[in-house]
């Protein structure tokens, strides 16, 4: 297999015609061995990135913007030279240097798209505490017993209806997906308030996990394939803090329907619906993913779209050509023929096998860390520590309150300090946080400190959890993947999620019953610490590159991604942060040819 940048210049140069046709510059994304990112594009001269540029106009019908997709071709192959590039005029060189000194300058179609996606969130949010809330207002005459837990969240439903998300995306495209989940996240939810009979919620339950199951793949696919790679862990983040936001409304609106009474279950299950009306209504006039139009071969409504989401024309036409080159190599690497053959490529082919992994060890992760019990079950956690009903559903107020409150920095460090530090940094702290909440459960019964200090303990476990766990398993999943098999794997990531979910979910209350509090909290701090070690030997960074260029990092085998970790950056770390010596020199494991250098993150 040969590469452009292994061809000399010289042979390109000429009457050549070259083109993606008969230039083999197919990489091999699985076995990149020397680390390496690589501009498919920087291999080649001015002639030869003229011939394979005019291709490119000629195939896709881009005559009338030829000068425009040049001076983007350009901008893409030399993205460290902008300066020097004459073709540009001074306006195109300002918006470029603009998007490094403005990064979160854009226009108002993005965020008007990301607001939309962000109701969505907010409907996941405010349906678990929907349901933290009528645990305790439950009638006597709907007899539930140990379905309790399983009606509590739809994650076992959605645990089936994730795969749905690939079918339905390539049938509709990301906005059809997002209004289709729109409708099941209204009716079922509106019908749990009339159910008679645990069967009648069970069935609300498994329509609305059928709607849930495909959203939550397919709002962070969305919000990753609209954004810029600058900004990419910030925009996404938005899932995550609206969840977040979610959460807490849902404990103000368990508050307000508590006062009625043995009825109260009904308005707070049901009241969730209300964020989806809007999204039904509005992701109509959002712009449609540009690289779900480029995978449909859709190009020019691909421009147009990019142009909406970005601040200049050559901007957007550099995107879309550096994007197309890109995805002309994933297709070649790895083209699925069906759904059956594209889930079997995420485990048989290796650079696909690390974005499982990866991305599966994220969402166990976050279900280690323990966040979705102290979600579902605050209350009843804060009523074995001696609250009433009115004090448990305050407490858990204040637990969405600060859950989103420590979610808003993440939208900044995201991108600047990392989604891998911020779990390496996040998960030993909310692993003692919960420590000492559970010895917190020891202290005499009678004492006036006991709760305060339980509750502050959880506290501090969600103010951490906020930055860094809480919004990376939707930034992740939703950029790990090659546009090929990004719907499959987000799906596969999903169920992964919702089935270790289901299982502690489930289990908790046994748990609770068999090891007291303390045993449970101890549990999941031992949880954490286990997360912990998998995101070290098994997690890469992927802040700041473009989709596309993932595949080069998730090239790099994992042994070799394990052995760099433990032979250069850990004694980098102990030299720096333990022996303090400012001098000690990190060597970076990605080697970037042809790249952005002010796109390179740490590593």
């Amino acid at each position: 297999m040969t590469s452009i940048n292994s061809l000399d210049k010289n042979e390109l140069k000429g009457n050549d015609v070259v083109t993606t046709e008969n230039i083999d510059s197919t990489i091999d994304y699985s076995r990149n061995a020397n680390a390496k990112i690589v501009n498919p594009l920087a291999g080649l001269s001015r002639d030869a990135l003229r011939h394979k540029f005019d291709g490119f106009c000629d195939s896709w019908d881009f005559q009338e913007k030829c000068e425009i997709f040049w001076k983007g071709a350009l901008a893409a192959q030399n993205p460290d030279t902008i300066e020097e590039l004459h073709e540009l005029n001074e306006e195109d060189k300002y918006h470029i240097r603009r998007e490094v000194t403005h990064r979160w300058h854009l226009p108002k179609d993005l965020y008007f798209a990301i607001a939309i996606c962000s109701l969505g969130s907010a409907i996941q949010g405010w349906d678990n505490t929907g349901a933290n809330g009528a645990n305790l207002s439950f009638p006597q005459r709907i007899t539930i017993g140990w379905w309790v837990p399983l009606i509590a969240p739809p994650l076992l439903f959605g645990l089936a209806t994730a795969w749905a998300a690939d079918p339905v995306n390539n049938c509709f495209g990301r906005r059809g997906a997002i209004f289709l989940t729109g409708l099941f996240c209204i009716f079922p939810v509106l019908a749990q308030g009339f159910a008679q009979s645990w069967w009648d919620l069970l069935i609300c339950r498994m329509f609305m996990g059928f709607g849930m199951g495909i959203k939550i793949s397919t709002i962070p696919v969305y919000s990753a394939e609209i954004s810029p790679a600058s900004i990419r862990g910030g925009m996404v983040t938005s899932f995550q803090l609206w969840v977040a936001f979610g959460i807490f409304i849902g404990q103000c609106s368990n508050l307000i329907f508590f006062r009625i009474g043995r009825l109260a279950w009904r308005f707070q299950l049901a009241a969730a619906f209300a964020p989806a009306i809007p999204i039904v209504i509005l992701i109509w006039w959002c712009v449609e993913s540009p690289r779900w139009l480029l995978k449909k071969n859709r190009y020019h409504e691909a421009y147009a779209a990019l142009c909406r989401i970005r601040n200049s024309e050559v901007i957007a036409a550099r995107e879309l050509y550096y994007a197309h080159c890109q995805i002309s190599e994933e297709h070649n690497a790895f083209a699925g023929i069906s759904l059956s053959r594209r889930m079997l490529d995420l485990f048989t082919v290796p650079r696909l096998r690390r974005a499982t992994i990866a991305s599966s060890v994220i969402v166990v992760s976050q279900q280690f860390s323990g966040i979705n019990i102290v979600a579902f079950y605050s209350s009843t956690i804060f009523a074995e520590a001696g609250y009433g009903p009115k004090q448990c559903l305050l407490v858990s107020m204040g637990f969405g309150l600060i859950m989103f409150i420590f979610a808003l920095p993440a939208v900044y460090t995201m991108d600047t300090f990392g989604r891998r530090n911020l779990l390496l940094v996040t998960f030993p702290n909310m692993a003692w946080c919960l420590l000492g909440a559970g010895f917190c459960f020891l202290i005499n019964e009678q004492s006036e400190a006991r709760v305060p200090l339980i509750a502050f303990f959880v506290f501090l476990f969600t103010a951490l959890y906020g930055p860094g766990m809480g919004p990376l398993p939707s930034i992740y999943f939703s950029e790990a993947f090659p546009l090929s098999h990004r719907e499959i794997g987000a799906a596969f990531t999903i169920c992964v999620n919702n089935a270790v979910g289901s299982i502690l979910v489930l289990t908790f209350p046994e748990l609770l019953n068999k090891i007291t509090p303390t045993g449970a909290f101890a549990f999941y701090a031992g949880l954490n610490v286990l997360a912990f070690g998998m995101i070290f030997f098994l997690v890469p960074e992927t802040m700041k590159r473009t989709l596309e260029e993932l595949d080069f990092v998730f090239g790099v085998p994992t042994r070799r991604h394990a052995a760099y970790q433990v032979r250069a950056w850990l004694p980098w770390f102990f030299k720096r942060y333990v022996l303090f010596r400012r001098n000690a020199k990190l060597e970076p494991m990605y080697h970037l040819e042809g790249v952005d250098s002010m796109r390179s993150g740490a590593v």
